[in-house]
């Protein structure tokens, strides 16, 4: 990454991995999502940054976010040709109403789905060979030339994610979590303050959503992302999971 020193983002490109890291982590603690975002956006990794969204249940803010910095900002979505048909159509009514201009939808390679799931059923017996095939390697793909990439993923949505830092290294790219302290209650005075219009299956139960077949509806007082996978011992699609992933111990503020 090179070294950024606009409006006081200095981060030295000699640094390690893992002082990189913690560099940014104590640089950005207690900054807002906007201005990490604006940060990573236009000075950290100017030209090397994605947003990875789902279109899902809380998408809309950073999705909106990031249509206020910059409207061109790449917005990578994996099509896994599973997903309930009104995510699709939400994807295209938040695209429409925020003005982004360059959203990017990847699907699964037609190789790869008639290798490993030529029935279209693999989800029936080894989810995560469906999730890797349908959603990992797909980008993989689409991340291919970012050296960033944005997620949305939030300390309350699981105890897996109860640690959850505003930077992480994962493999060779820098991961920025600027929702990270965002509470349940924060996405939806956001949304409200922006008008921002929620996800359809929102208000049927579904709090967290995936792909059709292994989203469920979630109960008053369950884990968010319960509904996931119901059943199985299986919180992540995995493409938030990594072998190489360098981050200090998070702040619980």
């Amino acid at each position: 990454m090179a070294q950024a020193d606009t409006q006081g983002v200095t981060v030295d490109p000699n640094l390690g991995a893992s002082a990189e890291i913690s560099a940014l982590n104590h640089q950005f603690e207690g900054a807002s999502a906007q201005d990490i975002l604006t940060a990573a956006i236009t000075h950290l990794f100017r030209g090397e940054i994605a947003l990875v969204s789902s279109f899902g249940a809380d998408s809309s803010v950073l999705l909106h976010m990031v249509s206020e910095i910059d409207k061109t900002t790449p917005v990578l979505f994996v099509d896994t040709r599973k997903l309930f048909p009104d995510t699709l159509r939400y994807r295209d009514q938040l695209v429409e109403r925020l003005g982004l201009t360059n959203v990017r939808s990847e699907q699964p390679a037609k190789q790869d789905l008639d290798t490993q799931d030529p029935g279209g059923m693999l989800w029936m017996s080894d989810t995560d060979a469906c999730c890797h095939v349908r959603k990992v390697l797909p980008l993989e793909r689409a991340l291919g030339g970012f050296s960033a990439w944005i997620s949305g993923r939030k300390r309350h949505q699981s105890a897996t994610r109860s640690n959850l830092n505003l930077f992480e290294r994962e493999d060779a790219r820098i991961k920025v979590n600027p929702l990270a302290n965002w509470t349940s209650e924060d996405v939806l005075i956001y949304a409200k303050k922006h008008d921002l219009p929620p996800h359809p299956l929102v208000a049927q139960g579904y709090p967290s959503i995936g792909c059709l077949p292994c989203t469920s509806k979630v109960e008053p007082g369950e884990d968010p992302r319960s509904g996931r996978w119901r059943g199985q011992d299986k919180t992540e699609c995995g493409i938030h999971l990594s072998n190489n992933q360098d981050a200090a111990p998070a702040k619980t503020s």
